[in-house]
């Protein structure tokens, strides 16, 4: 099967706003301060800049990201990939801004309630890069230092 032509770079970053705001779920990738990986799948808010996750405060994710303040996370499918490196705020239950625990909630569910302890973390995006097919490898940079290449 022969690949689409590759997409302009205007058009890829639209693509990629598009999925971020439609799209519920990403792999989220951490690591420990031994380098162990842990990859689990956590639904997201983004809200045009950022993008917004819930996990159990006691999970090795939360103890992964607290620790770090880096992530990598990946939107969407092998063969139309969002990968996105970025620098993570933590907030508790009690410090999450209002404003954003009810954006996540009214659009996802309020981790706010119930017997789980919830942290809330904001991943700023410090790279992005975005691909469907190989001839698309050779641009996928779009955000760099957490700059828009176009």
């Amino acid at each position: 099967m022969a690949a689409e032509a590759p997409r302009t770079a205007q058009q890829r970053k639209q693509d990629t706003l598009t999925r971020l705001g439609r799209d519920l779920d990403a792999w989220v990738a951490s690591a420990d301060r031994e380098g162990n990986a842990h990859l689990v799948p956590l639904s997201f808010l983004w809200d045009g800049g950022a993008l917004t996750l819930a996990t159990a405060e006691s999970s090795p994710t939360a103890r992964n990201l607290r620790a770090s303040q880096r992530v990598r996370m990946s939107v969407g499918t092998t063969r139309d990939v969002i990968l996105i490196d970025g620098t993570v705020e933590t907030f508790s239950r009690e410090t999450v801004p209002v404003d954003l625990a009810d954006a996540f909630a009214a659009r996802l569910w309020d981790a706010r309630v119930g017997t789980t302890r919830y942290a809330y973390f904001r991943v700023t995006p410090r790279r992005i890069q975005a691909w469907r097919e190989e001839n698309e490898i050779a641009g996928r940079d779009l955000m760099r230092a957490g700059h828009w290449l176009v």
